[in-house]
């Protein structure tokens, strides 16, 4: 009897022990060195082709999906690592041309509204809850191509277990992980397990938004769950270009009443003042919606001819856009100007995965011993 009760409670035991590392959470907050390195390997298979093969060393996690190539050239991969994280890996831009179209239609839209791509595809979305918070109209396209997509696929590797994931992805890639991440908090889908866990890693990534996007994705990634990774002399991360004005600023400050402030000085001292603040004020405001208007509607016509059926977003009048994520920097070594030394015209030198790893593995050698 003693024997049949100890085998019973040795095997509900084991069972208990197998149920706690099953349900064992394997991703941790914090920047990881090792985990990005694997990250970007699996980035550079994007590379991958029938009659090109990338040659590098085999990954430890297992491809199980690529997708098609959808709206501007964009595609994503899901890969599984040993322990069951699932990683979505969102491709950079490509050779062809609409992939850089979709990087220079830069106008801003609102971070909430819907993705009008074809005369079947209506994308409502919601990427943060501020109404003030713009986005880059682009990368929401590219967004737009690939969610429902991803969306599927994470509900189908749910029900096989898999409920932790990684976004990552490098240069126009890292633009959209910024968005995914964003989307997959706010999607309401009642379908969606509300339990999944997600880590982000943006790779070289241009700025996604403007300032008040920034603050809701630190916000939701906040204590180490949302990262861009920048090489610091890469310009990529620069772009698009950014231009402030008052109307971008919280409605508290105190630039929309300088006028009836004014009223309260000497005539000498508000004609002065006055004059000066016109002029800022007049010029950065003529030049911001000559920007919005070029990256805008005005490329909005060329997209509409590689998106027949496509319907523009209004724009919001502003291009005040902002990095966002918490900022892991790369510095440049003596080493590695002399490995890849700027010659004035290879102007993506600094920009490239493989540069990525050379530095990773300079600033961070004492995780790969």
């Amino acid at each position: 009897m003693m024997m049949k009760r100890f085998r019973y409670f040795w095997l509900l035991a084991l069972c208990w022990g197998v149920t706690l590392q099953a349900n064992a959470q394997h991703l941790q907050a914090g920047f990881d060195a090792r985990e990005y390195e694997e990250l970007l390997r699996l980035s550079i298979r994007h590379r991958d082709t029938p009659w090109r093969q990338v040659s590098t060393p085999a990954p430890a996690s297992r491809l199980v999906y690529r997708s098609p190539v959808t709206g501007l050239q964009n595609r994503w991969d899901l890969w599984l690592r040993p322990d069951g994280v699932g990683i979505i890996s969102i491709r950079g831009t490509t050779g062809a041309a609409e992939s850089w179209m979709e990087n220079f239609y830069a106008g801003m839209i609102a971070a909430q509204g819907s993705i009008h791509l074809n005369d079947t595809t209506n994308f409502p979305y919601r990427v943060a809850t501020d109404s003030a918070a713009y986005v880059h109209v682009g990368w929401m396209i590219g967004l737009a191509s690939l969610a429902p997509d991803i969306v599927q696929k994470i509900k189908a590797y749910y029900r096989q277990g898999i409920h932790e994931y990684i976004i990552m992805g490098h240069s126009q890639g890292g633009a959209i992980a910024f968005l995914l991440r964003s989307y997959l908090a706010y999607l309401d889908d009642p379908d969606m397990p509300k339990d999944i866990v997600y880590k982000t890693y943006c790779s070289a990534a241009p700025k996604p938004g403007n300032l008040y996007y920034a603050y809701d994705f630190d916000y939701l990634t906040r204590n180490g769950w949302g990262f861009r990774i920048v090489n610091a002399r890469d310009w990529v991360p620069e772009t698009p270009f950014s231009l402030q004005t008052t109307r971008d600023m919280n409605p508290v400050s105190p630039f929309p009443y300088v006028k009836p402030l004014l009223k309260k000085q000497k005539l000498l001292v508000r004609w002065v003042v006055r004059s000066l603040y016109n002029k800022m004020d007049r010029s950065s405001r003529k030049a911001s919606r000559r920007m919005a208007h070029t990256l805008g509607p005005l490329l909005g016509k060329r997209v509409k001819q590689s998106l027949p059926g496509y319907v523009q977003p209004p724009f919001a009048p502003s291009n005040a856009y902002m990095t966002a994520g918490s900022p892991v920097i790369l510095q440049p070594t003596p080493a590695y100007y002399a490995r890849y030394p700027f010659d004035g015209k290879n102007v993506f030198v600094h920009h490239q995965m493989e540069q990525y790893l050379f530095l990773l593995h300079a600033q961070y050698a004492e995780a790969f011993r």
